[in-house]
């Protein structure tokens, strides 16, 4: 769409910060509550990624900066084979941007909205390749809090790749998580028990709870346990306490031991890390190696011919957009001479402009490929700080970041 009429790709300044300029927009692929999710290529480069941008006022609105803040700090100490991996975040006067690895064969949610019916095999291997994930996570001090079918990406071979940090935390050794989040129907019971009862809290655990739900609903169509957002959490500490999951006797018993062995409610009993996978016998004859270098042939590999998302998402960016990411340039040139032009003294403009210069310089900007070409800086180990709660916790307040304190009473508007 343009990015190759020209026979000479443009040549940017090394010593230039990457920005917004550096890349051509190609096309509307996702959103979040908060952000959106478009395919863009690199000028320069000409390679492809998936670049995500959420809108700095509305962040600030919903007191959502200090977890944007919070995913950029994990995102750009971490690397691995089976995760969507960050290679750049910069920002301008309206958004924050990250660059990810582009992924083209949907996610598992968009997958079983189309009916696929994955089988044994096919989950064998996103189980085989989350189990990496997740133990690497563990090596960097993470729980992820959020692994579901929506939050899992293929490739165009069809390999997984866990993405959205938006809710990761980062433990010490031997500290524990107190904070309500995640997504319900994923969440690990000892989520809702530290939370009711105050009880000593949860670890890396909840993330292989949750990924037992994922499998399972793969193999099913619906998950192990009926539950909905609206549910207290209450009932849900009664559900996990006298509801047990019914297996498909269609299924092999070596599968559902596996599943029943990540659905352990009791999570000092459940399986919960790469040598607890490994030592299953259904995975007896895995070839690790094999996994981590893709030689594995998927189950289920996603239709080449075709994007495999939503169509909506570039409809509504190019017809219903009010600030269509496509014209932000003219837009920002315009509020820049409308700005010079204009005396705003409104207090509540005020407050907003000073939270939006507070996040501005806050804001860590984060270039990979320079990192690849000065590896002895990329060797530092992943920061650990403190848990924080949540801003889905509930009532519970905190910061991690300045900007947090500055801004989190801006979400009347």
């Amino acid at each position: 769409m343009g990015a190759n009429s020209s026979s000479k790709r443009p040549v940017f300044d090394e010593k230039e910060e990457v920005n917004f300029d550096h890349f051509q927009i190609l096309r509307a692929i996702g959103k979040g509550s908060f952000g959106k999710v478009c395919i863009v290529q690199k000028r320069d480069t000409e390679k492809m990624y998936a670049m995500k941008y959420m809108n700095k006022q509305q962040c600030i609105e919903r007191d959502e900066v200090r977890n944007v803040f919070r995913e950029l700090e994990i995102l750009q100490e971490i690397e691995h084979v089976f995760l969507v991996n960050l290679w750049y975040s910069f920002q301008d006067e309206e958004d924050m941007f990250m660059v990810v690895d582009l992924l083209l064969g949907g996610d598992l949610r968009y997958h079983l909205q189309q009916n696929v019916q994955f089988t044994e095999d096919a989950m064998k291997l996103y189980i085989c390749e989350m189990a990496m994930a997740l133990d690497y996570l563990q090596s960097q001090h993470i729980i992820h809090r959020d692994v579901k079918p929506d939050n899992i990406l293929l490739d165009e071979q069809g390999h997984a790749h866990l993405t959205d940090f938006n809710i990761a935390t980062i433990i010490k050794d031997g500290e524990r998580a107190t904070a309500l989040a995640g997504t319900k129907p994923y969440m690990a019971p000892e989520i809702f028990h530290s939370f009711v009862n105050g009880g000593t809290g949860y670890s890396f655990e909840v993330d292989w709870w949750s990924l037992g739900v994922t499998a399972y609903e793969l193999l099913r169509g619906w998950r192990p346990y009926d539950i909905h957002s609206s549910v207290t959490v209450e009932s849900l500490i009664q559900l996990f306490s006298t509801v047990s999951v019914q297996y498909s006797c269609a299924w092999t018993k070596e599968v559902v031991t596996l599943l029943r062995k990540l659905l352990t409610v009791k999570p000092e009993h459940r399986l919960s890390s790469l040598s607890d996978i490994q030592s299953c016998s259904y995975l007896a004859e895995v070839s690790w190696d094999s996994v981590y270098q893709k030689k594995m042939d998927p189950g289920f590999i996603p239709n080449k011919g075709r994007l495999h998302c939503d169509p909506t998402f570039e409809l509504e960016e190019m017809i219903l957009e009010s600030r269509p990411l496509h014209k932000k340039k003219k837009r920002l040139a315009k509020n820049k001479s409308r700005d010079n032009s204009k005396d705003s003294s409104q207090s509540d403009n005020e407050y907003l402009q000073e939270c939006l210069e507070v996040v501005r310089q806050e804001f860590m900007i984060f270039n990979r490929e320079k990192l690849k070409k000065r590896p002895e800086e990329s060797t530092k180990s992943i920061s650990k700080t403190e848990e924080k709660p949540e801003a889905i916790a509930e009532d519970e307040s905190g910061n991690l970041h300045m900007c947090s304190s500055v801004c989190s009473s801006t979400s009347s508007g």
